[in-house]
């Protein structure tokens, strides 16, 4: 297969370029938090993580999207001069509990969590902070913390769909409807939440010119091309899939690139989240059907720099309010490249 590579050099330092971003908080009317934005990093002075030490526990380095933002938020702050420890606790609230124990026993400035389940870990990060160590959470809006760095996953979802249903838009019609695969995973909440979002999403900009025809689950990329390729079974004409994630795009990808040969048709693309170089690869490669990904702050080294002038914004008590709500910007071919010189 043809693939178009390129090799650009980008700096550690992140350039916050001026991407098309939806402010979470506007659109779904959330009133207590605030909205990230380039001006909000810009606050941030790293120098601040001199000498800081940071224990940091997220649910897995097996997945390639967070093995990439780690790499990257490491390295990030190594060249602050922070002493960061990032671990993994394989989804075990238990393991979890102690890595945050022994990060307090350490000494640690900061905790941040990624929580397996937040509940379980909010009275370990309360002792925390009641030894004066601040405390970060990615991902869930948790009480006992300085701040919680969000998402919102049903307007996440949502923005997949719009993008889904703009291309259906362009190829399809009320006489001659696309077939849709959806590839969710309802066993999680948060994507249960973004495949709903997908549903609404596409309804609101493409309703009446498509019909899904299958609802498939699918969070790793094996499961995502095994459900593609059974549903092309019934549905030999399906040709847009959307999903909740990064294995959902590279699985569906895979399946459509056997099924056509390499001949992609213009009426045939996948839409998800996520940003992993796998995915970039495939967006650039004409020879497999994705056509766009709803991303975050952009490539790994982006949402490293974001995330490490958060610490920064905590330890100088200057994040405005304890949810901070981040953006969403769509990934496109026209955009590929420059996401794809800050990949790890």
């Amino acid at each position: 297969m043809k693939k178009r590579f390129f090799a650009l050099f980008l700096a550690c330092i992140m350039v916050l370029a001026a991407l098309t971003c939806t402010s979470l908080a506007e659109t779904t009317g959330e009133t207590e938090g605030v909205q990230a934005s380039e001006e909000f990093y810009a606050k941030a002075d790293l120098s601040i993580l001199k000498g800081k030490k940071l224990g940091i526990t997220i649910q897995s380095l097996q997945n390639a999207y967070w093995a990439g933002v780690m790499t990257a938020l490491q390295e990030c702050l190594d060249a602050a001069g922070a002493e960061a420890t990032i671990v993994a606790c394989n989804d075990s609230s238990a393991t979890q509990i102690g890595q945050i124990e022994n990060f307090i026993s350490a000494g640690c400035d900061l905790i941040m969590v990624h929580p397996s389940d937040a509940a379980a870990v909010e009275d370990v990060c309360a002792q925390a902070r009641e030894k004066g160590i601040k405390v970060m959470c990615w991902d869930d809006p948790m009480e006992n913390t300085d701040a919680n760095w969000i998402l919102n996953n049903h307007y996440l979802g949502n923005a997949i769909g719009q993008l889904a249903g703009d291309f259906i838009n362009e190829h399809y019609s009320a006489d001659n409807k696309a077939e849709v695969i959806v590839i969710g995973y309802p066993q999680t909440k948060i994507l249960l939440e973004r495949e709903e979002g997908i549903l609404e999403g596409m309804k609101e900009v493409a309703d009446g010119k498509y019909e899904v025809v299958a609802n498939q689950a699918g969070i790793i990329a094996s499961d995502a091309q095994t459900a593609v390729e059974t549903v092309l079974q019934a549905h030999p004409n399906a040709k847009v899939v959307t999903g909740i994630g990064a294995g959902a795009m590279i699985g569906a990808d895979e399946a459509l690139n056997i099924y056509t040969e390499g001949k992609i048709p213009e009426d045939m693309g996948v839409f998800t989240t996520d940003v992993t170089k796998q995915q970039l690869e495939q967006l650039m490669d004409e020879t497999y059907p994705a056509k766009g990904i709803i991303g975050f702050e952009g490539s790994d080294e982006d949402t490293a720099r974001c995330c490490a002038s958060m610490y920064a914004l905590i330890f100088a008590d200057n994040v405005g309010a304890q949810n901070v709500f981040r953006n969403v910007t769509r990934i496109t071919p026209e955009t590929v490249e420059r996401i794809m010189a800050g990949m790890k």
